[in-house]
């Protein structure tokens, strides 16, 4: 099979289009021909610094396709079904293998493609506002990178949950994207100051839960963005940046900050069950996937370097 492949670390330019051997199906898992490729920012930090774990090593957590192998041990799917997949890599191809605890069954009709976005992005923005984040309806939100994949879901729960939805991005263009999908108040942290403008808009009171995938700096202005009892959920280093924050205003304003990792958990039962819900509510209407732009497998080192330019609102997808 083809796929987009890499044998050492670096910028988006490591990554090469070549013949690899097919993925071989595990006995409690199953295989499938990939029709779409959801990127995720975790894919291009990954690239940047992550572990190969094999050489050449096939990056990416999210893809869709049709199942066209099942493991022995398999009773849930069969062969022909549509799904949406997660896995520590393998995304970047024509083909890969996954458990099927983290495959999920399509709706009929529904869009390989938009489901490819689902899994990790939907779950991921659900845990930093409702099962770490404690997030009620009436209280404040500040979404940091909110145009990003999970930003953009993040800005529709948040908003579907009854809060007031505050978010930052690099533009006004990006900002104003965004509003069709819950956003209130849009923050260009390019020229203006994030923690000012925040309690400009709060009249000083801060953001009751701030869902943050920046980390380095970003962070840094999270917590000080934060209302008395406030939360940040941290869920990610996009920014590339050292991790060095002073928490000490947390412990003044009984404020905390929790780590979020959905893959720790995504073979739960709590997890899968809450991915299937949240592609049930996209099928149906009641939440909105966001594509970007696509590019053919064959380029995925001009898609990863379109992600890491900032100029995105939502996803961007491979297409076999």
């Amino acid at each position: 099979m083809k796929a987009a492949v890499y044998y050492e670390n670096g910028d988006p330019g490591v990554l090469k289009y070549e013949d690899v051997a097919d993925p071989q199906c595990h006995p409690k898992g199953v295989v499938i021909k990939v029709e779409a490729i959801s990127i995720e920012g975790g894919d291009t930090l990954n690239r940047w610094r992550g572990a190969l774990a094999t050489r050449p090593h096939i990056v990416g957590y999210q893809a869709a396709g049709e199942i066209v192998e099942v493991g022995a041990e398999v009773t849930t799917l069969r062969v022909g079904q549509k799904v949406a997949t997660t896995g520590a890599h393998g995304s970047h191809a024509e083909y890969r293998a996954v458990s099927a605890r983290t495959a999920w069954v399509i709706p009929d009709g529904y869009d390989p493609r938009l489901a490819s976005v689902i899994p990790v992005t939907f779950g991921t923005a659900d845990d930093c506002l409702f099962e770490f984040g404690r997030l009620k309806a009436g209280e404040t939100v500040l979404v940091q990178a909110g145009a990003s994949g999970v930003g953009v879901a993040a800005i529709q729960l948040a908003k579907r949950a009854g809060a007031t939805v505050l978010a930052t991005a690099s533009s006004d263009e990006r900002l104003d994207r965004l509003k069709a999908y819950g956003l209130d108040h849009g923050i260009n942290y390019r020229t203006d100051d994030v923690v000012k403008s925040v309690m400009r808009l709060t009249d000083n009171k801060g953001a009751n839960l701030v869902v943050d995938s920046v980390g380095g700096s970003t962070l840094q202005g999270s917590i000080l963005s934060l209302a008395y009892r406030g939360r940040v959920s941290m869920v990610g280093a996009a920014g590339r940046e050292p991790m060095q924050v002073d928490v000490s205003t947390l412990m003044g304003g009984n404020r905390s900050l929790s780590g979020v990792f959905l893959g720790a958990e995504i073979a739960t039962d709590r997890v899968y069950n809450n991915i299937a819900r949240l592609i049930a509510d996209t099928a149906r209407g009641d939440l909105h996937v966001v594509i970007d732009k696509t590019f053919p497998l064959e380029r995925a080192a001009d898609a990863h370097a379109y992600i890491e330019s900032r100029q995105a609102v939502g996803r961007v997808l491979l297409i076999p």
